[in-house]
């Protein structure tokens, strides 16, 4: 059936009215987590993050903009069985930001993380080296605040490094996205 549906896209690509529909079917092109179950070195979110971490990243417009740069500041602890990161963001226009995530590995293997600024659960799926988180965050901009749909990619490179990449999404329609490089610390 899907199969169909992205035909049926690509067909009614020039057609305005078939707007609304295009969008749903965004998704066709979207891998799924389990084309990663062979790669290596496999990624432990648990083993990566409980340490020191250093990430810089960007935020790039729909158009490829680069419109804001800052590095993250990311101590991770293990207590019981969830993993706390705290992210200390510096932003190129000298604004901070911080971030408390609680990360909880569950019985079939994703993952289930809460933020101040996440609206409900973030859900984690990993196979290999990646990684795969969908959330709503709550976004400041101006005074209003945002909700944007997320879907994050992290990809383990080695030991050390990590790069992830994140689509931003209002009302299905990507408004940016964000990119970041992780380096653990010794």
């Amino acid at each position: 059936m899907w199969n169909l549906l992205c035909k049926l896209r690509h067909t009614l690509a020039g057609n305005v009215i078939a707007m609304p529909l295009l969008l749903l079917l965004g998704a066709c092109s979207s891998p799924d987590v389990t084309h990663y179950a062979a790669q290596q070195p496999v990624f432990d979110p648990v083993q990566f993050f409980v340490g020191k971490t250093e990430a810089w990243g960007m935020f790039q417009q729909r158009s490829g903009e680069v419109v804001k740069r800052f590095q993250v500041d990311i101590h991770g602890r293990q207590q019981d069985d969830q993993l706390i990161l705290e992210e200390h963001f510096r932003y190129d226009d000298g604004s901070t930001q911080e971030r408390i995530w609680t990360l909880q590995r569950q019985a079939d293997g994703s993952w289930r993380g809460r933020a101040g600024d996440v609206l409900g659960e973030a859900i984690g799926h990993a196979a290999g080296n990646a990684l795969n988180w969908r959330y709503t965050l709550l976004l400041p901009v101006n005074g209003k605040t945002y909700e944007m749909q997320m879907d994050d990619w992290m990809f383990l490179i080695d030991d050390h490094t990590m790069i992830n990449r994140t689509s931003m999404r209002k009302f299905g329609v990507e408004v940016g996205q964000v990119t970041l490089f992780f380096r653990k610390r010794s």
